[in-house]
Formats: structure tokens, sequence, C-alpha cells
């Protein structure tokens, strides 16, 4: 099973990005360093991510099983995030970046 976790875009601003989302539609920063920023914005979730690091990209959350079942189906290796997430990075054919990513149980930036 699939769901929208969150939309991530780049931006070589990282603070000066999450600041104006904070500022203008009232987001609010689950997590912010120099290189990207997690933020809450209505009922979904905005990464901000440097454009030399990450893809702007969709992502699906997923569970363990079915994140490992689909890296296996396109031979990918599942990368562990800073954030102790797991997920891997494809392409729809239209050449869109999806990620799909397992939160485990003790990651709280998963929605409630």
């Amino acid at each position: 099973m699939f769901a929208l976790d969150h939309v991530a875009i780049q931006t070589p601003d990282i603070t000066g990005t999450a600041n104006y989302y904070v500022r203008e539609f009232g987001a609010q920063i689950l997590y912010q360093d120099a290189s990207w920023a997690f933020l809450r914005l209505g009922q979904g979730k905005l990464a901000l991510v440097l454009p030399n690091q990450h893809p702007a990209h969709v992502a699906l959350r997923t569970s363990l099983e079915e994140l490992k079942s689909t890296a296996q189906r396109h031979n990918l290796a599942i990368k562990t995030h800073r954030d102790g997430t797991q997920g891997i990075y494809l392409s729809d054919p239209a050449g869109n970046v999806l990620e799909l990513i397992y939160y485990p149980p003790e990651i709280d930036l998963a929605p409630a």
C-alpha cells in the first residue's frame, strides 16, 4: 500500500525558502539544517532540498516489505537517510522522480 508522504522542491536557499513558507502559509518546520528542511504544510509535508543533493520528487510512504519488493524488482539498493527513514528513488514513464519511503516505528516525522 502506498500513501502520499511529501513533495520535495529544490532551492539554493533552505533557510530563506523555509521562512517564506512559514510566513506566507503558516508552515511548521519539522526539521531544518543547512542542506534540507522538512515542513508540515496543511495536511501534507514539503521537503526543501539543495539542487546538487536531491532531485525534485514526490514521495510515497510504504511498508518495509513493499519497499524491499519494489527495490528488488527495479534492482535498486535501499538507502538509509540521515533521519532514519529508508527509501529508493525511481522514475515514472514520463521521467518524474518518485521516492518510496519507509518510516521505522521510532521515527515521528510521519503523519499522525
